[in-house]
């Protein structure tokens, strides 16, 4: 039997700070290639990638996994209680930088995978999809897997994302969508002068407080049934003036939106201009605006992975998960273009702290959740 614990541990060891790669994708190459999966690097962009497969290539029943190995930085390094990069393991906790979010998710479907294919191999194909880039820019890790397997022709019927999906106990969530999330930057200018002579000068900070006050005011809608509302929150408004006696000439502010499927990030960005343009027309300012869509809102419906997952949790833990979709954004953003996605790992509120750590006999129900997934996947 492979052991996730351990594997956790090799995994955690390795240095892998985005968009180093740290020597974990040459780990899970050697134990994946050791249990016969055929295994390909697709690096792209400075950034490390690992594909691999058990199995014919492009199989109808072909369910896979995505994960990342690259991990946040480690913040101030004496802060912490055990190395960052140690594994150490103490009162039935490893700790260790990527120990939650995500290493161990990643081992414990390495695990589960080399385990299944090898005691009961299936009609049909494993798939892990493993990148560096989760924790960067997201350009070029699982979003280069994806365009190097269409090119391929290799595909996924089902996917399972690892990401630490639980908010207390293992077990209680599973995540079936996620919201959008965009950015947006304005640009408000004026014209400079001395605050006495008001005749002379045009304030850009009246109007960008009109339109943060705006923005944030408006309800873009109540929700839907999967979702809770969406939401524009002002971020920052920069403008730098030291001086009490003189009207800058620019400012700028950024706001951040989270939202569900009720909309489009190209849907949004048109509403942000609209109401731009009016604080223009009402104050004489001028505004530029740059976006950036880090991910549109989608939803993978309860139905028969939803289903899969869940029996499989509860069976393993006695716990019926709850389907959400909260949270920031994923790389299932990316998959749910290529075949149907849920989230699905461990607990994550340790994730990206001082002594991050994760709860031992987790890693080994996680396998076995994962394990039962792919049995009762491939039996039906």
């Amino acid at each position: 039997m492979t052991d996730p614990q351990d594997l956790t541990a090799r995994l955690v060891r390795c240095p892998s700070v985005t968009p180093e790669e740290g020597g974990a994708l040459q780990l899970l190459e050697a134990v994946l290639s050791g249990a016969g999966f055929v295994c390909r690097r697709v690096d792209r962009g400075g950034v490390c990638n690992l594909f691999a497969r058990w199995g014919d290539k492009g199989h109808a029943r072909s369910f896979g996994f995505n994960g990342h190995t690259d991990v946040v930085p480690v913040g101030d390094e004496a802060a912490w209680t055990h190395p960052p990069f140690g594994a150490e393991e103490k009162d039935r906790w490893l700790y260790g930088r990527g120990a939650t979010d995500m290493k161990s998710g990643v081992a414990a479907f390495a695990a589960a995978a080399v385990d299944f294919v090898t005691d009961t191999p299936p009609e049909g194909a494993v798939v892990l999809a493993i990148t560096g880039d989760e924790e960067g820019l997201s350009t070029d890790g699982t979003i280069a897997l994806l365009d190097w397997m269409d090119r391929e022709g290799e595909r996924m019927s089902a996917c399972i994302v690892g990401e630490p999906t639980c908010p207390e106990t293992i077990g209680d969530m599973i995540k079936i969508g996620r919201r959008g999330s965009m950015s947006a930057w304005f640009t408000v200018k004026g014209k400079q002068g001395h605050s006495a002579y008001l005749h002379k000068v045009l304030n850009p900070l009246p109007a960008v407080a009109l339109l943060a006050h705006r923005l944030s005011a408006h309800v873009l809608d109540e929700g839907t049934d999967h979702f809770d509302p969406s939401t524009c929150s002002v971020t920052t408004i920069d403008t730098g003036n030291a001086a009490t006696n003189v009207i800058p000439a620019e400012t700028r502010m950024a706001v951040n939106l989270r939202f569900n499927d009720l909309h489009s990030g190209e849907s949004l960005a048109d509403w942000l201009r609209s109401e731009a343009d009016k604080v223009v027309s009402e104050t004489g300012v001028t505004i530029t605006m740059e976006v950036k869509v880090s991910g549109e809102a989608f939803l993978t419906p309860p139905g028969a992975l939803s289903d899969l997952v869940a029996a499989a949790v509860t069976a393993e833990t006695g716990l019926v998960p709850v389907l959400s979709t909260t949270g920031g954004t994923s790389d299932a953003r990316f998959v749910k273009s290529h075949c149907p996605v849920v989230e699905f790992g461990l607990v994550g509120h340790r994730m990206h702290q001082v002594d991050e750590r994760v709860w031992i006999p987790d890693i080994h129900t996680l396998k076995r959740i994962y394990t039962r997934i792919l049995s009762d996947y491939f039996a039906a």
